[in-house]
């Protein structure tokens, strides 16, 4: 019997990175689990070969793809105890550095496209006895990162958003949790680094800049994002899990 068994699970941005980490696991330990992302092939079957999870295709940009698609996901998995508010977009630069459109642009996927998603959500988890939301949040969030001004802001307010909704349905029995990741080792950093002169360097940097000297994987988030979710944690609601190889309280010396 896995700790998952009888779960319906929806994680967003689910093709890939943490959020395909994290449906795979959940998977594992025995959940039903459906991938929203706006790359899926829906009808597949399949997500990235796992036949075990359910491509459910939109755009969380779009309101009315999130609306018709919560529900095909809560229809096929015969309701929904669990929702992973995972997909995500990042950017680079200081305050001066990124337009309005870009800032609206990301604003538009990592905060509102949250929003979108749980309001979607909502009517199907206040069914569940076992309702649990999990936002991917960000070490950005409470830590002044040199760089990510834009990126900072949105994760900012993914904590602060976690906060007020668990306020808000703990009354329903959902609880709201979020993961606060450093930086991980996934396809979007493969990219910047790709991109920088010297990605070799880059690393480094990153790596060197958290205590356990390297880059978080994407699945020890999964691993946390799972915890959070589980039943057992029931007792656990308005609350962050650094995942971030101690990077947001420990001050270790370089030698």
């Amino acid at each position: 019997m896995g700790e998952f068994d009888g779960i319906r699970a929806l994680v967003t941005g689910g093709a890939s990175g943490i959020g395909l980490a994290t449906a795979r696991l959940l998977a594992d330990r025995g959940a039903a689990v459906a991938c929203l992302d706006r790359t899926v092939t829906e009808g597949a079957g399949e997500v990235d070969g796992d036949r075990r999870l359910l491509p459910v295709r939109a755009d969380v940009t779009d309101d009315a793809a999130v609306r018709a698609a919560v529900p095909r996901a809560a229809e096929a998995l015969g309701g929904l105890d669990v929702l992973v508010n995972n997909a995500g977009i990042g950017a680079q630069g200081t305050v001066e550095d990124n337009d309005d459109a870009e800032w609206a642009a990301v604003f538009d996927v990592n905060v509102f496209g949250m929003v979108r998603v749980t309001r979607a959500a909502l009517p199907y988890l206040r069914e569940s006895r076992h309702a649990a939301i999990v936002n991917t949040c960000s070490i950005a969030a409470t830590a002044g990162l040199p760089r990510r001004a834009l990126y900072s802001a949105t994760k900012g307010a993914v904590y602060s958003l976690t906060l007020a909704m668990a306020a808000d349905h703990v009354a329903d029995g959902v609880r709201v949790t979020c993961v606060n990741p450093g930086t991980v080792d996934t396809p979007w950093v493969g990219r910047l680094l790709g991109a920088s002169g010297d990605p070799v360097r880059e690393r480094a940097a990153l790596e060197a800049r958290q205590p356990t000297g390297r880059l978080v994987s994407a699945e020890e988030v999964a691993a946390g994002i799972a915890y959070l979710a589980s039943p057992q944690a029931g007792a656990t609601t308005g609350t962050a899990l650094p995942v971030d190889g101690g990077m947001a309280g420990l001050r270790v010396p370089r030698t």
